[in-house]
């Protein structure tokens, strides 16, 4: 029988993952906020940031969320019956997906000069083309590492084993802060023009840390010895996983051509509006793997399991607690973001050449983007429902109509949000905007999908605590402006801390005269979890 949590274990494996995350949202803040103060939002970033789609997008479709939503359920399934051959299916496994990683990095890197200016930077001049080019190749080296460390994330969460994978992020963003503060001081001194080449070196340095950090765990999870190159397709198992991938992978795929495209459209507005763009949707990304990364990742293994015994009564309590939980950190996560973001981020960012216009560039598209948090926190926990049923297909279907969706949006968007020749409020915001409705249509369609497909999620339990959490995020959002105009010019640190506390207390006071479960779990698990 396949290994499962009770629903106290999974609160816990999530507080872990969630820690993890927090630990790697801080460190990526830092990143950010390091960045930031280097190079401002400046043309030398926007070819950073555009520099990493490529290498991101082959390791997402070698290696990424694709490979161990695909791996777990059939390495799980096995381990339970036959563990010498789930070991065989790793080992063939991760050999195929390494050599896999390492080809197409070697491809791309020999027709980056091609393929990058035309897909990428197409608005660009031809210097800025020619540095995205050179910085792509150099972070290409990072897919075939990443390749390596995905599958032995897999293995580790598939084991519920959640710590160590839960650092690595933390440990990648490491990495970067280390090229960021000491390589690219190094190379500025030697020749100012190459400063942002310190920036891809550590993200392969912030890649390397990655795999590092996850080695210890082997030995505990039962792999030495076992884990091994193995270069043989026909292993019992492979096919499934492979089976299982493809339609994630198209997903995933369609996923990073969206990303392609913002980056695309950008480069025809005002210098700084990727970098303003991108800085948005890492300050919600962090928001999100508080909210509901944390969940999802905890939860996987156990629905993977629950769905391998035909239990589906826990499976559909589990996935309940789960909604309700990432609904109820999700509204309040939006509204602060949307009311303290511009002081937030002029914490955060505003330092060296960072300067108050492109924190309000920043603040500008955050705003839109926190308007799908809710969205995206019900995908971490919807689609994963699914990979659990061994349903793949579904969410990559609802996903490539969404995707499409989002890059028209996009394109009417950018002509009625904003200024196209700001950057202060510009068009991008219409990229932002875009995200959110398609997300928060494409949650809606899982949501309706999952439903027909087990039978009901119980929709007035879920219903029933979001609701209420709606309205206690509306009454926090109400303290929230009130405290800003009644201290208006006393500075953002002094607003956000106000704000932001007062806004918490006020959220989980309605919450509990609510009486919303989550109001008094949340709190209670965390101290636990602290005192041990």
């Amino acid at each position: 029988m396949a290994k499962t949590l009770s629903s106290g274990q999974i609160a816990r494996a999530a507080l872990v993952v969630l820690l993890g995350f927090m630990a790697s949202g801080l460190l990526g803040l830092v990143r950010t906020a390091v960045y930031a103060a280097t190079f401002g939002a400046s043309p030398a970033l926007d070819a950073f940031i555009a520099a990493q789609r490529i290498p991101e997008l082959l390791f997402t479709l070698v290696a990424g969320g694709a490979l161990g939503s695909s791996f777990i359920p059939v390495f799980s399934r096995q381990m339970a019956t036959d563990p010498a051959k789930a070991w065989r299916l790793a080992s063939a496994v991760l050999t195929l997906v390494t050599l896999i990683g390492a080809a197409l990095a070697a491809l791309m890197a020999a027709f980056a000069p091609l393929i990058v200016p035309a897909l990428l930077v197409p608005g660009e001049p031809p210097a800025q083309q020619a540095l995205t080019v050179s910085l792509t190749q150099i972070m290409l080296v990072t897919v075939v590492i990443f390749s390596v460390s995905g599958l032995i994330m897999g293995i580790l969460n598939a084991q519920q084993m959640f710590t160590l994978p839960a650092l690595a992020a933390a440990l990648y963003n490491v990495g970067q802060i280390a090229g960021a503060l000491i390589l690219v001081p190094l190379l500025r001194a030697a020749d100012p023009d190459r400063a942002v080449y310190g920036l891809a070196y550590g993200a392969v340095i912030g890649a390397l840390l990655h795999l590092l950090i996850q080695l210890p765990g082997l030995p505990r999870a039962g792999a030495v010895g076992r884990l091994r190159v193995l270069i043989d397709a026909r292993i019992d198992g492979v096919r499934a996983v492979l089976a299982l991938m493809g339609p994630r992978v198209l997903g995933l795929a369609v996923v990073q051509i969206n990303f392609v495209v913002n980056v695309a459209l950008t480069s025809g507005m005002a210098a700084g509006s990727r970098t303003a763009l991108t800085m948005a949707w890492t300050l919600m990304f962090f928001v999100l793997g508080v909210v509901a990364q944390s969940v999802g990742t905890a939860l996987f293994p156990t629905l993977a399991g629950l769905a391998a015994n035909g239990d589906m009564d826990r499976y559909k309590a589990r996935l309940r607690e789960a909604l309700r939980g990432v609904l109820f950190l999700a509204f309040p996560a939006a509204v602060g973001l949307i009311l303290l973001g511009a002081p937030l981020i002029q914490v955060l960012l505003q330092y060296g050449a960072w300067d108050a216009a492109a924190t309000r560039a920043t603040a500008w598209a955050l705003a839109f983007y926190a308007l799908g948090i809710a969205g995206h926190g019900l995908l971490e926990v919807l689609s994963r429902a699914f990979y659990a049923l061994a349903d793949t297909w579904t969410p990559v279907r609802v996903g490539i109509l969404s995707i499409a969706a989002n890059i028209t949006l996009s394109l009417v968007l950018i002509r009625v949000i904003g200024d196209p020749s700001s950057a202060e409020n510009g068009a991008f915001g219409g990229l932002a905007l875009a995200n959110s409705i398609t997300t928060l249509l494409e949650a809606a369609a899982l949501w309706l999908l999952l439903r027909r497909r087990i039978g009901g999620l119980g929709d007035p339990s879920v219903v029933g605590g979001a609701l209420p959490a709606l309205a206690a995020a509306v009454g926090m959002g109400a303290a929230i402006w009130l405290v800003q105009a009644a201290i208006r010019d006393a500075g953002a640190l002094l607003t956000l801390i106000v704000g932001g506390t007062l806004g918490g207390v006020i959220f989980f006071a309605l919450a509990l005269i609510f009486r919303i479960d989550e109001a008094r779990a949340i709190p209670l698990l965390i101290l636990r979890r602290l005192r041990r």
